[in-house]
């Protein structure tokens, strides 16, 4: 759907319920969105796992309650057989071969693995885990850390150097394969603000909590009943569905 300056809006709230995939489309979403919106806010009724999470870091805030969650930053790369693999999983296991190999421990079958394996893919693999770091550090200080000026308690002004720092740390911490043990491992909004990622909590608004939940809940009712694998709807009632 085309958008004319004339319909141009201040502000944009995205509700969000996705397991993730390839980070391309995810870089011209945030472009279109943020070429119309000043400001972005994401709501999280279930989850956003992988590409999703990096997508709400693109927003000026995000809002859960106590059952949602988000995920590590694992992105997914397309492999030959056109499956669906995470890019952290694959290296991890890479690295460990490699240090096998370089300790003299390594068997024969897993030397077999490691010397047929695609360099080409494992170049993409390794692209596609910085992309998703440098998306993080970009996006975080540019809109989620916007308004974060002032230090609690010190009232020191925030440079800009301590926000991309924060922005980098989270990303490290969101991309810790070692740590959350699983692509599809929930994150929910406690634990995201032990590793300094500020999250609003969406019962605040109690009126809008309970919209956003009955929506989500006749959304999913729907996509089942049609057997749609996406879904988005926009503001004039409009549905784009994809089997």
């Amino acid at each position: 759907m085309n958008i004319s300056p004339k319909q141009k809006h201040k502000n944009l709230s995205f509700i969000l319920t996705t397991n993730g995939g390839v980070l391309t489309p995810v870089i011209r979403i945030v472009n279109i969105l943020r070429h119309y919106y000043k400001n972005v806010d994401f709501y999280i009724p279930d989850h956003a796992y992988s590409a999703g999470t990096i997508f709400c870091c693109s927003g000026d805030r995000i809002f859960m309650d106590y059952n949602s969650v988000l995920g590590p930053i694992d992105p997914q790369v397309i492999s030959k057989d056109g499956n669906f693999v995470s890019a952290l999983g694959y290296l991890d296991k890479l690295n460990e071969l490699l240090e096998k190999s370089q300790n003299n421990t390594i068997t024969k079958p897993e030397f077999m693995i490691l010397k047929d394996f695609d360099l080409g893919q494992w170049h993409e693999l390794e692209q596609a885990r910085d992309l998703a770091s440098d998306l993080l550090s970009e996006w975080l200080p540019k809109y989620k850390f916007k308004d974060w000026n002032v230090h609690k308690g010190t009232k020191k002004k925030v440079t800009l150097k301590e926000k991309k720092d924060r922005a980098i740390k989270i990303a490290k911490d969101l991309s810790n394969n070692n740590k959350w043990k699983s692509h599809g491992r929930p994150i929910n909004r406690e634990e995201l603000g032990k590793i300094e990622l500020k999250i609003d909590k969406m019962e605040e608004n109690k009126e809008l909590y309970s919209s956003i939940k009955k929506y989500n809940s006749i959304m999913v009712d729907y996509m089942q009943k049609h057997g749609l694998e996406s879904f988005i709807q926009t503001r004039e009632g409009t549905i784009y569905g994809r089997k």
